[in-house]
């Protein structure tokens, strides 16, 4: 009976050992992974609180039955030249400094600085249970809303003239 016991209190120490050892192995391995919580991407812009004249309140976006991919759409023009945002101490100016145009979309919202020959991205905000990423080259600059197998892409370019902003969904 005595030797029993030794037995069970032996596989019982082992079996605790092991378990032990397995869950901080296996938890030392999953620290640093997918599980951590999503980092913000930073966004550089001017500080244009204090610089700019208000602004009109935004139109609605449109709410149709768009079919899968929407047509080029260019920005309205503004009726006439807006002040130019000076820059906060320790930022950058934007590269284009021109009109600030935001694009609502069923993914969230990008705003971009469109100026005469060139554009960029002033913010993107992704929608609640939307994800975003983010792609820049010299030329065009794309903002992706992805939620499952949904897409939502914010695409501006201006290779081949004054900057243009196209939404497609797929």
């Amino acid at each position: 009976m005595r030797r029993g016991l030794v037995h069970v209190l032996a596989w019982l120490l082992a079996t605790g050992a092991a378990v032990t050892l397995s869950w901080w192995g296996v938890h030392t391995v999953m620290a640093g992974t997918a599980y951590d919580p999503p980092r913000a991407l930073p966004i550089k812009a001017a500080d244009t609180s204090s610089t700019r004249e208000p602004k009109a309140p935004p139109t609605p976006p449109e709410r149709t039955p768009a079919p899968k991919r929407r047509q080029p759409s260019t920005p309205p023009a503004s009726a006439g030249p807006s002040p130019s945002p000076t820059p906060s101490a320790g930022t950058a100016a934007p590269a284009a400094s021109g009109r600030v145009r935001s694009y609502d979309t069923d993914g969230g919202r990008a705003v971009f600085d469109l100026g005469r020959t060139s554009a960029s991205l002033v913010s993107a905000t992704p929608g609640a249970g939307w994800s975003m990423q983010v792609w820049k080259t010299e030329s065009w600059i794309r903002v992706e809303f992805s939620s499952g197998a949904d897409r939502v892409s914010v695409f501006c370019t201006w290779h081949d003239g004054p900057p243009r902003v196209e939404i497609g969904t797929y």
